[in-house]
């Protein structure tokens, strides 16, 4: 894979921060590593920045806590109106519940205040990653079964025992890479350097979650899971049919 260095245009960061400072050093730490990057100090002007820009971003750097409107409701009008930017969330809110809504409205990936820059480096890169591997072809077609479930990975819709959900564009990542090695037990490592593009023990929290979620979604009794299964001490292994 060519790497972002090499790459012919810049990788644009756009940086959502109220704190000029800490905006001030972002920038320039990503531009030392080869970023492009601009920044903007509320949610207006960044739902401005992204409508219609010829230069528009490739990536999102987004805190949650803006004057106005925060960086929680950005993220939600983005992915409404149909905006599928990669976002990566920094901000100074570390609870459970933060962090499972931000990625719930679409988020890429969670970083908490106070962090390195290398960290926030490597995850940037690492949603690139993602992002690069996303747009390879389905091994398994776009529909993927999950027992009497169905994924369309290509409209990001499942038709599920509740009805009909829309899923996130991380959720179908995680669906297509199960389903792609269905049946094959996959470490902690693998999904998060394949889904997520990294392999930050500090992100296991992160892809347990998501797989709650699936489990919510596809499993008749999610405490019980028939499809998406533990292996405890190494990560999961899926099963598209029903399997004790």
């Amino acid at each position: 894979m060519t790497s972002i260095e090499a790459a012919p245009n810049p990788i644009r960061l756009l940086i959502v921060e109220d704190d000029e400072h800490l905006a001030r050093g972002l920038c320039r730490n990503l531009e030392l590593e080869g970023f492009e990057t601009s920044s903007v100090g509320d949610g207006e002007a960044a739902l401005a920045a992204l409508d219609g820009s010829s230069a528009r971003p490739d990536l999102l750097v987004l805190d949650i806590m803006l004057p106005g409107i925060d960086g929680l409701e950005v993220c939600r009008r983005l992915r409404a109106g149909g905006n599928t930017i990669p976002i990566l969330f920094l901000t100074a809110r570390g609870s459970d519940a933060d962090r499972v809504l931000g990625l719930r409205l679409g988020a890429d990936d969670y970083l908490t205040k106070p962090f390195v820059i290398e960290e926030l480096v490597l995850r940037v890169r690492g949603i690139l990653r993602r992002a690069a591997w996303s747009q390879t072809p389905f091994q398994t077609g776009p529909m993927v079964s999950i027992g009497d479930c169905q994924v369309d990975l290509s409209t990001m819709r499942a038709t599920t025992r509740g009805g009909e959900v829309s899923l996130t564009e991380r959720e179908v990542m995680l669906v297509r890479f199960f389903a792609e090695s269905d049946g094959r037990v996959l470490t902690r490592g693998e999904l998060l350097e394949t889904v997520w593009g990294y392999t930050f023990d500090t992100a296991t929290r992160t892809l347990d979650t998501f797989v709650h979620r699936l489990r919510k979604h596809f499993e008749v009794d999610p405490r019980h899971p028939k499809h998406f299964h533990t292996v405890r001490g190494v990560g999961y292994r899926f099963t598209s049919e029903a399997e004790e």
